[in-house]
């Protein structure tokens, strides 16, 4: 479980990330659960600090920031994981979590969209059937 966090951007390019720019933080997970959720410290909190990260190189850590804007505090992403009764299963959710996160945050941006045109064949279509449809309408009218 331990270990470098590893995340597949595109198919050719993945980022490393190490066990040391990973923060954890334990606290009690909230909710019923009896005497073993009073004593037992299983939520985890993922800390990773994106903006002083050396594994991300410098234009993917740009684009994350950019990305992460409304989720950062102090150039840092947060993550926590309390749905398992485990602290070990709290830990490798918050790991996964975090590691679709930053996938998305590094993707590439998709391609522009290219502004076409309709051609006049499928104008002229349009507009016949909405001709069409208008005096089909029309005959259900009533004359009162």
């Amino acid at each position: 479980m331990s270990g470098p966090l590893h995340v597949a951007v595109t198919p050719g390019v993945s980022v490393e990330i190490p066990e040391a720019e990973l923060g954890w933080r334990f606290s009690r997970s909230s909710g019923p659960g009896g005497q073993h959720v009073n004593t037992s410290a299983t939520a985890a909190e993922l800390i990773f600090d994106v903006a002083g990260s050396a594994a991300l190189p410098p234009p993917l850590r740009d684009r994350a920031l950019r990305r992460l804007a409304g989720r950062l505090v102090d150039g840092t992403v947060t993550i926590r994981a309390e749905e398992y009764r485990s602290q070990l299963r709290n830990r490798e959710a918050a790991r996964e979590r975090l590691a679709d996160l930053l996938r998305t945050a590094l993707a590439p941006p998709p391609k522009r969209r290219k502004a076409t045109r309709p051609s006049r064949g499928a104008v002229e279509r349009r507009l016949e059937n909405k001709k069409r449809r208008s005096t089909l309408k029309e005959g259900r009218r009533r004359d009162w």
